[in-house]
């Protein structure tokens, strides 16, 4: 039977896999929604208040959900995880707090204005909310990713009595990893964004929607996709090198390399055998990994066999670091083809189409292998150097660990499901209503436009 470390750590990635999806959507999304708002204001043009609509509602959704499974986790911090607040509970208690009290306050302050404000407050009061729940979300991402960092390079505290204490908040904060790592992220979920915005849109387009709001919301994804890709490239090698300077082991195992070695090759392929310590049926480019990680061809890059017993499993570092470059290669790929084929007012072919549809959550797939890279890659640290996971173990026995596990992952098998099949739905939703209130339908054409304005008069039905 697996033992209780295994299976609360299982239990914990699980959770957090099943809660981080959520927030790597609605972050950029708001900022999405406040760029929709802007054309609107701007322009005039209804349609795009129209994909404001739709978009609103899956930011709707996915909020809703974050904040409910981001619940379940807290919860284990004191069940299976105990050790981790007893010992470093003074450095991540407060960084949790500020995350409450300057972000998710904001984000539900705001939050019913965005959502139900069409017709109950001015154009720009609803603007104004829009753009504060943007600003609450993306510092909710701040200080999470404050102290996600400071689990993998610690800095500004001491310890006492077994208790780490913070002797400099702004080295606690701006640890060496945080800039990095927030720049990353924040990146991630704008190509999240991006890709969900026009498999949405590109959905619609292949149901026989027609209208500018399809199309302003495919252009809109994917030219976004186009710009981020390239960032988020270079932020991840920025990220790459600074995790070799204080992670090294974790380099190690993303890149299979057991020996210490100066022109280091690059492992494309292969399959690594953790009990001979080796790759097995490799294909490899010689002297790329030293290229890539010190920007030199015979730059020395550490191997495995120096952190013995001190390393990450090798296989899941390994596989999920290539599962995120495969991703982001593709996205890179699809969305430069799909820009150069809208040039000069030109429409999306139904194949493109089509790829973009099966590209609507290609940022979740490149999300959490990125996340299993890192925090697998920190084992068997909890806080590197400081606390090992083993050490913030519960007493709660492995029957009921994998009890609760089973109950968990069942759930969140049917919600998944669900929020996808309702993220659809309101597509084809959308898709419905914008042909009756234009007045196209299968009886005759169009009879002119009935679309509603974002601000309607007091009193007048609303839609959110």
């Amino acid at each position: 039977m697996l033992d209780a470390l295994l299976l609360a750590r299982i239990q914990f990635a699980a959770n957090i896999s099943f809660h981080i999806v959520f927030p790597m959507i609605s972050i950029a999304l708001t900022w999405m929604l406040l760029y929709f708002k802007w054309r609107y204001n701007r322009s005039g043009e209804d349609y795009w208040m129209n994909v404001y609509r739709l978009f609103v509602k899956v930011f709707a959704l996915s909020f809703a959900l974050g904040v409910v499974s981001g619940i379940t986790m807290s919860f284990q911090f004191g069940t299976n995880w105990p050790g981790f607040m007893e010992t470093v509970g003074n450095i991540a208690g407060p960084l949790l707090a500020y995350e409450v009290l300057t972000a998710f306050f904001l984000e539900a302050s705001f939050l019913g204005i965005m959502l139900f404000g069409f017709n109950r407050v001015s154009n720009r009061i609803h603007t104004l909310a829009t753009f504060l729940v943007a600003v609450g979300t993306t510092l909710s991402a701040f200080w999470i990713l404050a102290l996600n960092s400071w689990m993998h390079t610690p800095a500004g505290f001491e310890m006492i009595d077994g208790q780490a204490h913070a002797t400099d908040w702004f080295a606690v904060v701006f640890n060496p990893s945080f800039p990095y790592r927030l720049v990353h992220t924040l990146l991630a979920s704008g190509l999240t964004a991006a890709f969900l915005i026009a498999g949405l849109s590109a959905y619609r387009r292949l149901r026989g929607d027609r209208e500018k709001s399809v199309i302003g919301g495919i252009r809109t994804g994917v030219r976004l996709a186009a710009v981020l890709i390239p960032l988020q490239i270079l932020a991840g090698d920025l990220h790459g090198l600074n995790t070799l300077e204080h992670q090294p082991a974790k380099v190690a195992a993303m890149e299979g390399l057991w020996e210490t070695e100066e022109g280091a090759p690059l492992v494309v392929f292969g399959i690594p055998d953790e009990e001979a310590r080796t790759n097995r049926f490799t294909l490899e480019i010689p002297k790329l990994a030293s290229l890539i990680l010190t920007h030199e061809l015979d730059g020395e890059v550490l191997g495995l066999n120096e952190f013995e017993g001190e390393h990450p499993p090798v296989s899941m570092v390994f596989w999920s670091f290539r599962i995120m470059v495969g991703v982001g290669l593709l996205m890179l790929v699809i969305s430069w083809a799909a820009v150069w084929m809208l040039r000069k007012g030109r429409e999306p072919s139904p194949f493109m189409s089509k790829l973009l549809v099966g590209m609507t959550f290609s940022g979740w797939i490149a999300v959490l292998s990125g996340w299993y890279t890192t925090e697998i890659g920190r084992q068997p640290y909890l806080v590197s150097g400081v606390m090992r996971t083993a050490e913030a173990l519960g007493p709660v026995p492995p029957a009921t660990v994998l009890t609760t596990l089973i109950a968990w992952l069942s759930l969140y098998a049917i919600l998944i499901s669900a929020y996808v099949a309702v993220v659809f739905m309101l597509a084809r939703n959308a898709s419905a209503k914008e042909k009756l209130a234009t007045g196209v339908n299968a009886h005759g054409p169009r009879v002119g436009s009935l679309i509603k304005p974002a601000v309607e008069p007091t009193g007048a039905p609303g839609n959110a």
